[in-house]
């Protein structure tokens, strides 16, 4: 069995995206598994910036309101599960 994806920590499905909790435009070099869904919410959320300051610390990710509105919804989702992803609004 695989690792579960790093932030929404459901099984991962067969695309796998790998993400650099600090930005490689930041110096990162460690990366991470996520579901293409999972990752594009991150980028879609938080600025490379945001992202490095941050870095690793995944609960800090997942306790921000629109993370956490994202986890909630997408924890009853099938691994390949797919949707448009939306910018925040503001």
């Amino acid at each position: 069995m695989s690792e579960p994806c790093w932030l929404c920590e459901r099984p991962l499905g067969t695309r796998i995206e790998w993400h650099h909790p600090v930005p490689k435009s930041r110096g990162g070099r460690d990366t991470v598994p996520l579901h293409p869904i999972c990752h594009r919410t991150l980028h879609a959320r938080f600025a490379n910036a945001e992202l490095a300051r941050i870095g690793p610390d995944v609960e800090t990710l997942r306790r921000d309101d629109e993370v956490g509105r994202f986890l909630r919804w997408i924890a009853a989702r099938p691994p390949d599960f797919h949707a448009p992803t939306r910018k925040p609004k503001g």
